[in-house]
């Protein structure tokens, strides 16, 4: 195949930059293609309005634009939009062939130049139709990302919007992916994408796990939320998620607590609850202050705090000599016994101190109200007191082993 080549110097005086291809084969040049140079047509624009005597502004004001557009144009950052090259060469006294070519021309290179122009016009407009896709793809993903950190950041655990705003917003960052990706096929494109989706979907499920698990937040992406109350009046929230369930106890108290059921065997009816926050006073939990000797004032100290009625405030005193523990209490014991909460707290409690302090002998449990005594000798270590301390008939004969002042 033929080719018609321009020389060094026909390239350097020409209005257009000549972008060489090669084939993929071989280094043999295979098309020449005029490419729009912003620079010189900016320049012939300057040259032709100070001719016509405008100044931007009033050039600007005659095509509806702003003095700055002109300014652009004639830097070379900007090509003028399609709609105003004709407007723009009747201001200028010039035509459109010369705008586009950045020079004056003469009628024997008319027809030369017009050829030149519709392919380098064609490029730009391509071009830029290109560039609009891109931006208005950016800003879609960028409006699905913003909607998605919202989702998570602005609406509480508890609403169910943030899991829908957070599906709207995966979904619109897809689709500006989507339109990017350079494939001609549309199936493939949309299988990418669909895989895209279930794969970030799944990132957000971990993420919304992670909060569950670490945070204790209710989830995100639940199918059904369900609220009950106990008989003693203990209010519990079931979260039904497609892969787990989430059980709030104790909602809204300060014993309040969760248990992932990763298996699905509990029921919101059969789902084993305790009175007290089990993620701070278990016995799995109280392991870890295990002491031989009363005396470990900072090891007793966090003991107390890990056990029920630390939320009321307390201050202890240790007798070396008799081995004894006394804990004063800030609250009133009578007061506060709703559902027999202070009874199940100090059943719990002395079962507890007398488990992990190997010399503890007595314990002294001060209210403003009364006090309760009880010795290692009268108080059985139950192993399974933590089944039985919602069992209010064993409470209630656990209490008659205090002595009560």
């Amino acid at each position: 195949m033929e080719h018609d080549h321009l020389s060094q110097e026909e390239s350097a005086n020409s209005p257009f930059v000549v972008c060489s291809i090669y084939t993929k084969n071989s280094n043999v040049l295979d098309e020449r293609r005029p490419i729009m140079d912003t620079k010189k047509i900016g320049a012939f624009i300057a040259m032709n309005r100070k001719k016509k005597g405008y100044t931007q502004e009033q050039l600007a004001e005659k095509l509806g634009v702003t003095n700055k557009t002109i300014s652009r144009w004639e830097n070379g950052h900007y090509m003028p939009d399609l709609s105003l090259l004709e407007p723009l060469s009747k201001e200028l006294d010039i035509t459109l062939n010369e705008l586009l070519a950045g020079e004056e021309i003469v009628k024997e290179e008319a027809m030369e130049y017009s050829e030149q122009n519709l392919i380098q016009t064609i490029d730009y407009t391509d071009k830029k139709i290109k560039n609009e896709h891109k931006k208005i793809s950016l800003f879609i993903i960028s409006i699905g990302i913003l909607i998605s950190l919202c989702a998570f950041t602005v609406f509480p655990s508890e609403s169910s919007w943030g899991s829908i705003y957070s599906m709207i917003g995966l979904f619109l960052f897809v689709v500006g992916i989507f339109r990017e990706l350079k494939i001609t096929s549309l199936l493939k494109k949309g299988l990418i994408s669909t895989i895209l989706f279930i794969l970030l979907l799944g990132i957000f499920f971990i993420f919304d796990y992670a909060s569950v698990s670490q945070f204790k937040q209710p989830p995100i992406y639940r199918l059904t939320t369900t609220t009950v109350f106990s008989d003693d009046d203990n209010k519990m929230i079931e979260y039904q998620n497609p892969f787990y369930n989430v059980f709030r106890i104790n909602a809204d108290t300060p014993n309040e607590y969760y248990l992932i059921d990763n298996k699905r065997q509990y029921t919101i009816d059969t789902i084993p609850t305790s009175p007290f926050n089990v993620d701070k006073s278990s016995f799995e939990q109280l392991k870890k202050y295990k002491s031989k000797y009363i005396g470990d004032n900072s090891n007793t100290s966090h003991l107390l705090n890990a056990l029920p009625l630390s939320e009321y405030g307390y201050v202890f005193e240790i007798d070396s000599e008799n081995y004894g523990l006394t804990i004063n209490y800030n609250c009133t014991d009578w007061y506060n016994n709703e559902n027999l909460y202070i009874h199940k707290a100090l059943v719990y409690n002395s079962v507890s101190l007398f488990k992990w302090i190997d010399n503890l002998e007595y314990i002294t449990f001060n209210f403003s109200g009364s006090s309760y005594t009880i010795t290692r000798e009268h108080c059985p270590l139950n192993k399974n007191i933590e089944q039985k301390i919602n069992d209010n008939e064993f409470v209630s004969d656990r209490m008659k082993l205090f002595k009560t002042k």
